[in-house]
């Protein structure tokens, strides 16, 4: 067996690559379930109003993959006042004068919140490690930084949620086509989606080995095949309600006897006053 043959195996083995890339769902199995799921976030959240829980969502994959439009899914049905989505760009000066955490652990949530990170503290072992802008020093610790980062974090009973959204190469130059024909989505393009093509490579190992070494058992790596686009999104959004529902009663409290009185005080002092009109 050449060198060769034993990495294209050893490549073989790794989590995204055996992922099923056809992989689909029709449009109604789609819909019915979106609908679900959706119902199933807005009973988490006002449960987690009251219970105090809170959730963690990363989103880290390919460009063009579909993290936005699976986010939208998930924050079109929540109140924005215990739900919030976190955009991370590249760190500012700011930033770089403290430890790479420090600018995450700002925006974790408090009780009751659901916070979903598009994109994570896991640049530091995807693109700062590609890019070089982290030393393989500063990188391969990076590894155990966030391990025990979220596991302070699950011991305080935040759960969290971890996906990568995989496309192929051809999958990927379509998406990137299409955007450039809208007007209305070419805004989502930048220069390194172009020239983060020529090192695709570099960027599965980082992928895989960021896979292998972060997967807890209390914040496992979900990968989906995401080529299409409703499929990933459902398996998403399915994996994220299963999360964050384990163990919590989604049945709505009954209704406070002090708001059900000064409702039906509020009722009859309405009907008085249409009666005097």
């Amino acid at each position: 067996m050449t060198g060769e043959t034993k990495h294209s195996k050893a490549r073989d083995h790794r989590p995204l690559s055996r992922l099923d890339m056809g992989a689909t769902i029709d449009k109604h199995e789609y819909e019915t379930r979106l609908e679900t799921i959706q119902t199933t976030f807005q009973k988490i959240q006002q449960a987690y109003l009251h219970t105090g829980d809170s959730a963690v969502v990363v989103f880290e994959g390919w460009d063009a993959a579909g993290k936005g439009g699976t986010i939208r899914r998930m924050s079109s049905v929540m109140d924005p006042r215990g739900f919030k989505v976190w955009p991370i760009a590249a760190p500012t000066e700011q930033d770089l004068k403290h430890h790479y955490l420090s600018r995450f652990w700002q925006r974790l949530p408090g009780q009751g919140e659901i916070c979903v990170f598009d994109r994570s503290w896991y640049g530091r072992v995807l693109v700062e490690r590609v890019e070089g802008f982290a030393t393989p020093a500063q990188w391969g610790r990076a590894y155990e930084e966030i391990n025990d980062f979220e596991r302070l974090l699950t011991d305080a009973g935040t759960r969290i949620v971890k996906l990568f959204l995989y496309i192929t190469p051809d999958e990927q130059l379509q998406r990137f086509e299409d955007r450039m024909k809208d007007p209305l989505k070419r805004w989502k393009l930048s220069y390194e989606d172009f020239r983060n093509r020529e090192r695709w490579d570099d960027y599965l190992d980082a992928a895989n080995e960021m896979i292998e070494r972060t997967s807890s058992r209390s914040a496992p790596w979900i990968a989906l095949p995401a080529n299409d686009k409703k499929y990933a999104r459902i398996e998403a959004l399915g994996a994220i309600a299963d999360r964050l529902s384990e163990g919590v009663d989604l049945n709505p409290l009954p209704i406070d006897d002090k708001l059900e009185r000064q409702y039906e005080r509020m009722l009859e002092a309405d009907r008085k006053a249409s009666k005097k009109d």
